[in-house]
């Protein structure tokens, strides 16, 4: 009974991401549609590409390995957090920029300590 319930939460993960990859592909499929139709690539859409890319690729990697980094969301949330400060600027006040600057710099630092704490205290070795 335990394999079976594995095997049934192992075949959901999978059908679950590959729902996630489709629908990141289409995102990126109608984004592109757009700027083709617009004639017009601004830094805002680059980054929301790349988001589309960092999705992806953090599903491909989840998909060799069976592990998902920790530190691929948390670089997708500074792209996305540089991303509405990008295309909000005009309307954001000092301290919501100052605010949303700050969380970059914390997710920065988030990134930082959990690769120190990686290279100073690794996992141990599995035998697979």
């Amino acid at each position: 009974m335990n394999a079976l319930a594995h095997k049934f939460l192992n075949w959901t993960q999978d059908i679950g991401l590959l729902i996630i990859a489709i629908a990141t592909v289409i995102a990126m499929g109608i984004e592109i549609s757009a700027l083709v139709v617009n004639q017009n690539v601004n830094l805002g859409d680059l980054l929301l590409l790349f988001i589309y890319l960092e999705v992806l690729s953090m599903v491909s990697i989840y998909l060799d390995s069976g592990k998902l980094p920790v530190r691929m969301p948390l670089y997708i949330a500074i792209v996305a957090l540089a991303r509405y400060m990008i295309l909000d600027m005009k309307n954001m006040d000092s301290w919501r920029m100052l605010a949303v600057a700050g969380a970059a710099l914390l997710i920065a630092a988030t990134i930082m300590l959990i690769r120190y704490g990686h290279l100073k205290f690794p996992y141990p070795k599995s035998e697979d």
